[in-house]
């Protein structure tokens, strides 16, 4: 990574983890309402990944926000969530605000030294709503995009605007037969939505709520081996100037 030059945009307060040697990727981790960056921080050892795969991960707080649903309470969100009975049914500005987020994140991580197809995006519930509504809407082509019991509540806005580049980027979703808090039809159909449009959807269920559980941090460890083994190391010295 080049550390030297300072990045001249502001960015999210993250928590960063570093691999002891030099990453060969760096991976965006995005988290559910009412969390923060800490939440998925332990998942870094849980997943056991290999001495050859040393990855970056970078998990943002997202901004605090009044929040509709939990009667207007204060809390971390990436963007407002209205009751069922409410007139407006998706807070488009709060997605589009954390996405534009999400790109100064990325722009910070090409200026480290990451070509974009080093770097991957991934959320749980809100945060993989914003991972797959800024993955598919990018204009360079990204490592890959990885949503956890999420759905995409932006999906008429990502039909617009989403480009060719990465029309065939790896997608993992994942989710809990018994969630609570976004069903699994609402997901089922986000996946059926994306697979019209042409997007390869590597899909995953498990007995569970609204949460992880230990066989799905298997298959996420498998897919980032796969996705992100065979991407070459960024060599000293050698780094790709930032793409801002």
């Amino acid at each position: 990574m080049n550390e030297n030059r300072p990045f001249d945009g502001k960015v999210l307060d993250c928590l960063e983890i570093n691999p002891g040697g030099e990453p060969r990727a760096s991976v965006l981790w995005l988290h559910g309402l009412g969390a923060d960056g800490h939440d998925f921080e332990p998942i870094v050892h849980e997943l056991r990944l290999p001495e050859s795969l040393p990855l970056r991960f970078v998990f943002p707080h997202a901004p605090e926000r009044s929040v509709t649903i939990n009667a207007g309470m204060v809390m971390r969100a990436w963007y407002d969530v209205y009751p069922p009975s409410f007139s407006k049914e998706i807070d488009m500005e709060g997605i589009i605000e954390s996405s534009v987020l999400l790109r100064t994140l990325i722009a910070r991580e090409l200026h480290l030294g990451f070509p974009p197809e080093r770097i991957l995006l991934a959320g749980f519930s809100q945060g993989g709503a914003i991972a797959l509504h800024t993955g598919l809407t990018y204009e360079k082509r990204l490592a890959g995009i990885m949503g956890l019991s999420t759905y995409l509540p932006s999906l008429e806005e990502v039909m617009k605007a989403r480009t060719a580049a990465n029309k065939d980027i790896p997608i993992l979703m994942a989710h809990g037969r018994m969630d609570p808090m976004i069903s699994m039809t609402k997901a089922l159909q986000t996946r059926q939505a994306l697979k019209r449009l042409g997007y390869s959807i590597r899909w995953q269920e498990y007995p569970m709520q609204h949460e992880v559980c230990r066989e799905e941090i298997n298959d996420i460890r498998t897919w980032l081996i796969e996705v992100l083994g065979s991407k070459a190391a960024p060599k000293s010295g050698n780094l790709q100037e930032p793409m801002l």
